[in-house]
């Protein structure tokens, strides 16, 4: 049949709620500051799985973020630990792909607070270059505009290694980004920076079949990995939101998380796993179904 990347699920939400501390704006960085070990066990877990890339714990390590706590010296050392930790989880499985993730700059899911791209792309290419000697790819994730997207890829790109697309699309309109304008305005970026794959990600499932009906004109491969919230709420699109305002749903079982990848799959989509709220049970889940389907994992 068809060789899938499986990706891993997600990392942010499952380090929050292993660790038992109260959520904080630096979100899963601060967890990985107080429990360093946790962000090992989760790569571990999601190997074991079935997933075939693990995806960096440095979306949200930003100078913005951190200097807003005083720990902005420890930029670096950060993400090197992040590095660290998925590297050995990869060789410890002894397979895989190690995807560096740089998550948006200043806020997720927010359009009006957006850097010019001539300013974000400076930044963005400080992390590509931080994270290159050490990952297989760059993957830019859960971008919410297209000006978003092209400070990304632009700075993304002067790292040298494959980079991979991934916006955030509007929950009930998923030919959509989360700012309104339409998946089609990024196809001139595309052809432009040329990412070696291009992805929705972070929005509910339901949306994704939308998306990648668009997405899938580019000319890339392709794909989605979905989050598990009810929706995003007010709360978290103000000015140092914790992941306390955002809600967890309840009817999204492994199983029926599975049935919408395959129908993912089944739109042409090569790269599938799971974001925020998708947890390990998913992706063995998802694994597991897609190899009785006769697809390869890859």
């Amino acid at each position: 049949m068809t060789r899938i990347t499986l990706l891993d699920g997600g990392m942010g939400q499952e380090l929050v709620a292993r660790s038992g501390d109260e959520p904080t704006p630096l979100w899963a960085t601060r967890v990985m500051i107080d429990h360093p070990d946790i962000v090992r066990a989760i790569h571990d877990e999601y190997f074991a799985a079935g997933a075939t890339v693990a995806t960096t714990d440095t979306y949200a390590i930003h100078h913005d973020r951190l200097q807003r706590f005083g720990l902005d010296a420890s930029f670096a050392v950060l993400h090197q630990a992040a590095l660290a930790a998925a590297r050995a989880a990869r060789d410890a499985h002894g397979s895989g792909r190690i995807a560096g993730s740089i998550g948006p700059l200043i806020a997720t899911y927010r359009d009006d607070v957006v850097l010019p791209v001539e300013e974000a792309a400076p930044k963005v290419a400080e992390i590509a270059r931080l994270l290159a000697p050490h990952v297989d790819l760059i993957l830019l994730e859960t971008l919410s505009t297209v000006a978003q997207a092209e400070g990304a890829l632009k700075g993304a790109v002067q790292a040298g290694k494959p980079v991979w697309l991934s916006v955030s699309v509007h929950d009930r309109q998923g030919d959509r980004l989360r700012s309104g304008e339409p998946l089609e305005d990024l196809r001139p970026l595309v052809d432009t920076y040329a990412p070696e794959a291009v992805l929705a990600n972070c929005s509910v499932p339901e949306a994704m079949a939308d998306a990648l009906s668009v997405l899938g004109t580019f000319g890339r491969p392709f794909g989605a990995y979905a989050n598990g919230f009810t929706h995003i709420s007010d709360g978290f699109l103000q000015d140092a939101p914790t992941v306390a305002a955002l809600t967890h749903r309840h009817d999204l079982t492994p199983e029926k998380y599975a049935d919408f990848a395959l129908g993912w799959v089944g739109q042409g989509a090569t790269i599938v796993g799971g974001c925020c709220d998708v947890g390990p049970a998913h992706i063995a889940e998802l694994a597991r179904r897609l190899q009785e389907a006769g697809h390869e994992l890859v």
